[in-house]
């Protein structure tokens, strides 16, 4: 069965990518003038400042990421004749694109929104919060389901040499993430910071170790893995 020459999910990785680049080049040539804040701490005050012409490197750099991680999934899922398998890479596709859409989403809000030192506004951490656990709802829904691939999923040594560690530890990690991210989106507004971000980014830690023990555990059981 030949793929169709440009899927929705092409469609939507060229959109992405002319979006992101345009708003790089606004911010360029029409961003705002004064400093930016680039970096906050913990309680979602500036502690860096640059102009926009580092914004428009990162918003370029964004724009960069999504054509080669969204296009590569594409690329791979062209050169299969699995359709099991194309359907999987469709999947990391679709995963690339939310988290990249997602995190472009949060620099916009997070950083350009508290774009002046005049302005003393703090930076809405309890927004980029909720963002944040949006993102780990949208990808670890389908992270269970994307099929092995060098760029998206639980990467490790062991996955790679088992079908079956590869698609256990990826179906953990799309569960912790999903049900992690909900647990976000509840508590930002009510959560104080910076223990907020704090529990977060331990949970995160957590859950990613807890996935790549998974791999090593279901390699070290599964029969037919493949040796180093």
């Amino acid at each position: 069965m030949t793929r169709p020459r440009l899927t929705l999910l092409d469609t939507v990785t060229v959109v992405m990518v002319v979006v992101i680049a345009t708003l790089a080049v606004w911010v360029a040539v029409a961003g705002p003038t004064g400093p930016i804040a680039m970096h906050f701490d913990l309680q979602g005050r500036p502690d860096r400042w640059g102009d926009r012409r580092e914004m428009a490197g990162l918003l370029a750099f964004m724009t960069a990421m999504t054509a080669l991680t969204a296009g590569a999934m594409s690329w791979y899922a062209r050169r299969s004749d699995d359709p099991s398998r194309r359907r999987g890479l469709e999947i990391g596709q679709l995963i690339a694109l939310l988290a990249i859409g997602g995190t472009t989403a949060i620099l916009w809000t997070a950083i350009l929104g508290q774009s002046s030192v005049g302005a003393g506004a703090e930076a809405t951490t309890g927004w980029t919060m909720a963002l944040m656990g949006a993102i780990f709802v949208a990808t670890g829904a389908f992270l269970g389901r994307v099929a092995p691939n060098p760029l998206i999923g639980v990467r490790t040594p062991w996955s790679f040499k088992s079908r079956r560690a590869w698609d256990r530890s990826n179906r953990l990690a799309g569960r912790l993430f999903f049900w992690l991210g909900l647990a976000t989106l509840i508590a930002a507004p009510l959560v104080p910071q910076p223990a907020g971000f704090v529990t977060l980014t331990a949970a995160v830690l957590i859950a990613a170790a807890w996935s790549v023990f998974e791999s090593w555990r279901v390699w070290k059981s599964d029969p037919d893995r493949q040796p180093f």
